[in-house]
C-alpha cells in the first residue's frame, strides 16, 4: 500500500451475542501503522452492569474481527447517563477503570448521556505496528506512548473539587496538568495539541474556565497574537459530584512547530477570540505518511460570530457541517476523510433526528449523539471530529 492509495475506511462490526452496535474505521499507512476508532453503543434496556458486560463482549469481539490484540488500545471514554450512581459500577471493570495501572490505556468517563436505551456508550481509539509492539507506560491516569523522536500522552478525568467554583477549579487543574507536563519535558504552548473540557451547569459555570484558561495562555504567550490550542468546551459531569470542570488532554513531546498547522476559515467562522474565548478552530499535525486533523467542538456560527439558524437544530446542523467542511479544507481534507464523529445536542428531543440525519449521510463512520449543552444556549448543537489523511513527509517524525 503506498500512502496515496491509504484512505479512511469504516464498517459495521455485528455482535454475535449482545445487543451492541458497533461502528470502526481504520486508516492503514505506509509506515504499516494502523489507525482505528470504534463506536459501541448497546440497543436494548438494560442495567448498568449488563450493558457494561454487553459491551465488554462486543468490543473483544471486534478487535478480534480486526485483528487487534488489546495491548493496542491508547483511549477509551466512556459516556455515562447518571455518572454519579454509575462511578462505582466502571471501577469494576478494569477495562473501564481510570486508575488500572495494569491496564495500558488512558481512560476517560464524561456524564453526557447517549441516546436511549443506552446508559452508556464507548469510544475506543487503538494503533497498531505492523513493526511491533507499542510501548507504552502509565502514570495515574495518564498515558505515554514512545513512538521515536516523539512521545504522545493521554490525560484522562483531570478534576479538582477542593475550590469552590468552576474558576478556581479550573486554575487548580491546570496547575495539575502543567507539573504533569514539566515532568515530562513538555510545556502549554508547545507540546498541547488538544484539549476538552466537561463543564457541570455549562451555562452557569462555563464563564468561570473560560476566564481562568484565557488568564492562563495570556501568562503562557498564548495569544491571539500567537496560537491556541484546540479544543471542546461543553457540558458534562464527573463522577465527583463537587467536581465543577474536567480535562481529557493530548499532548506530544518532541514535536516540531513545523509539524503543526493551525485552520481557520475565516469566511464562514470568526477568530474565536471575537466572543472571548481562547481555543482554536482546528489543528492539524502532519508526520511522515499522514496527517491528522483535528476540529474543535464546532457550531451554527458565521464570520461575524453571530449564531446562525436561531431555533432551527436541522439547519443548525447542516451549517455546522458547512463550516466543518471549510475547515477541513484548510488541511486539503473533507468529510470523507472523518474517522469519528461526536455530536452534542442541548435538547433531548433533538437527539433522534440528529442521529437519523448524521447516520444517513455518514453511514458506518464511527459518530455518537450525545445530551450536552453547548456554551451559548442559542447553539442547539455541536460537533467535534478528526479526520486522518495520507501524505508523503519524508523529513518529518513517523506517527
Amino acid at each position: 500500500m503506498t500512502a496515496v492509495q491509504a484512505r479512511m475506511s469504516s464498517q459495521k462490526i455485528t455482535c454475535s451475542s449482545h445487543p451492541v452496535q458497533t461502528l470502526v474505521s481504520y486508516f492503514h499507512g505506509e509506515s504499516g501503522v494502523g489507525e482505528f476508532h470504534l463506536m459501541l453503543q448497546p440497543l436494548e434496556y438494560g442495567s448498568m452492569s449488563e450493558q457494561l458486560e454487553w459491551l465488554s463482549q462486543a468490543y473483544r469481539e471486534a478487535l478480534a474481527t480486526l485483528g487487534l490484540p488489546a495491548d493496542s488500545a491508547l483511549w477509551r471514554r466512556f459516556f455515562c447517563s447518571d455518572l454519579p450512581n454509575q462511578a462505582a459500577v466502571l471501577q469494576q471493570y478494569q477495562f473501564a477503570d481510570p486508575a488500572a495501572q495494569d491496564e495500558l490505556c488512558a481512560v476517560s468517563w464524561v456524564g453526557q448521556p447517549p441516546i436511549a436505551p443506552a446508559k452508556v456508550a464507548l469510544w475506543a481509539y487503538h494503533a497498531s505496528d505492523a513493526n511491533g509492539a507499542l510501548e507504552k507506560s502509565k502514570s495515574g491516569t495518564s498515558l505515554a506512548v514512545q513512538r521515536g523522536e516523539l512521545t504522545h500522552h493521554f490525560s484522562t478525568y483531570l478534576t479538582d473539587s477542593t475550590d469552590a467554583n468552576s474558576y478556581e477549579q479550573t486554575t487548580a487543574i491546570f496547575a495539575k496538568y502543567e507539573e504533569y507536563l514539566l515532568h515530562n519535558g513538555m510545556n502549554l504552548a508547545e507540546n498541547v495539541q488538544r484539549t476538552w473540557f466537561f463543564v457541570q451547569n455549562v451555562d452557569g459555570n462555563y464563564q468561570g474556565l473560560v476566564d481562568a484558561r484565557r488568564e492562563l495562555f495570556a501568562r503562557q504567550g498564548l495569544t491571539a497574537d500567537t496560537h491556541y490550542i484546540a479544543s471542546t468546551g461543553i457540558e458534562g459531569r464527573a463522577g465527583d459530584v463537587d467536581a465543577k470542570v474536567m480535562l481529557d488532554a493530548y499532548a506530544v513531546a518532541g514535536i516540531n512547530p513545523r509539524q503543526i498547522n493551525y485552520l481557520a476559515a475565516l469566511d464562514h467562522l470568526s477568530p474565536t477570540s471575537i466572543y472571548g474565548v481562547t481555543f482554536e478552530r482546528g489543528t492539524a499535525i502532519a508526520y511522515r505518511d499522514r496527517v491528522h486533523v483535528t476540529i474543535s467542538g464546532t457550531a451554527s456560527i458565521d464570520r461575524d460570530g453571530h449564531i446562525v439558524h436561531p431555533g432551527d437544530v436541522q439547519l443548525q446542523l447542516e451549517r455546522t457541517l458547512e463550516n466543518i467542511t471549510a475547515l477541513l479544507q484548510q488541511a486539503h481534507a473533507t468529510l470523507d476523510d472523518v474517522s469519528v464523529f461526536i455530536i452534542y445536542v442541548r435538547d433531548i428531543s433533538d437527539m433522534a433526528i440528529m442521529q437519523q440525519l448524521m447516520s444517513a449521510r455518514f453511514g458506518t463512520v464511527p459518530m455518537l449523539v450525545v445530551l450536552a449543552p453547548v456554551c451559548r444556549p442559542g447553539w442547539l448543537v455541536e460537533i467535534e471530529c478528526l479526520a486522518i489523511i495520507a501524505a508523503e513527509n519524508p523529513g518529518l517524525p513517523g506517527f
